[in-house]
């Protein structure tokens, strides 16, 4: 059956996680795309362009706004009925509306998919991705999640599928939409981001992870990232979190400065295409995932490479 993949957007275009979403659902065979927003027709037509998509579903309302889970897990539940399965990113929206889809059609949800063995059997990290799991699903209509990382996003121009415009439903009142605050950054978004630098607790202050990590993430044009431990010690923002508990990137590289590799933060950034660590302690777990490693105090290697660069 075909497999409908439910896009995230900013009504305007689409977001590059919704690239690899599309990506999982090629290997289950032909795909759909919903777009469902309010004034999204450049996200709809952008989902048209991607090459391979047959079909794009247009749900267009301005409840859809502000893209609340329920207002859009109604929208999909209206049309899921026509699909073999349904295909979420596993990001922050996509967490929020698919379990709802599944608790509403009464079937199992399979949670960060890495790969597609087959239409019903699929591979997802278990114990912070120390082991892989190969889940077998015998529902009728398999609702799945997918790990960005685990799939290579696709072209993004190439298509031209036609626009079907869908009716919007109505959303059951017992929400409200009520503020949003976005952090704003200059730098790149980090999951979307190619170069990502990470500091960890060994940075010891606030100060000092910026003044330190900063300019060398200036030179390279990367994102910020931070350790759990960081985070929790006040060095960085929440939305910085690289792990488990945090952000999963996968980054062309990936740099870990005073960063010790719990297997939490690892389960976060080792599917990385290069990871270079920074860390005077030579047993540090970073360097057993480490392409290169440099046991060296951050506090000077950093700096001189910032100056060298």
């Amino acid at each position: 059956m075909t497999a409908l993949v439910i896009a995230e957007h900013d009504h305007e275009g689409l977001r590059p996680a919704t690239l690899n979403a599309v990506a999982a659902a090629f290997a289950l065979g032909a795909v759909h795309v919903l777009v469902a927003g309010s004034k999204a027709e450049g996200a709809a037509r952008a989902a048209a362009a991607i090459a391979g998509i047959e079909q794009v579903l247009h749900v267009d309302d301005a409840g859809l706004a502000d893209q609340l889970a329920e207002a859009v897990a109604v929208q999909v539940l209206a049309v899921a009925a026509d699909y073999g399965h349904i295909v979420f990113a596993a990001t922050s929206h996509g967490k929020n509306v698919a379990p709802r889809v599944a608790a509403a059609l009464d079937v199992a949800q399979v949670s960060d998919v890495t790969k597609v063995l087959a239409p019903d059997t699929f591979e997802r990290p278990i114990y912070a991705g120390n082991a892989i799991a190969t889940v077998q699903s015998l529902d009728a209509v398999k609702v799945l999640t997918v790990r960005t990382t685990g799939f290579d996003p696709v072209p993004a121009t190439g298509g031209a599928a036609t626009v079907k415009m869908v009716a919007a439903v109505a959303v059951p009142p017992g929400s409200t939409f009520v503020g949003r605050e976005i952090a704003k950054s200059d730098r790149p978004e980090l999951t979307a981001a190619k170069i990502v630098v990470s500091g960890g607790r060994a940075m010891g202050s606030s100060e000092k992870f910026n003044e330190v990590l900063s300019p060398l993430a200036d030179k390279l044009g990367a994102a910020l990232g931070a350790s759990r431990a960081a985070v929790d010690a006040g060095y960085a923002p929440n939305d910085w979190q690289v792990g488990q508990t945090g952000k999963i990137v996968a980054p062309q590289l990936y740099v870990a400065c005073g960063i010790s590799g719990a297997i939490q933060h690892l389960a976060g950034m080792k599917d990385s295409k290069v990871i270079v660590a920074i860390n005077k302690d030579p047993e540090a777990p970073i360097f057993s995932v480490a392409d290169y490693g440099l046991e060296a105090d951050l506090f000077v290697a950093i700096p001189a490479l910032v100056e060298a660069l």
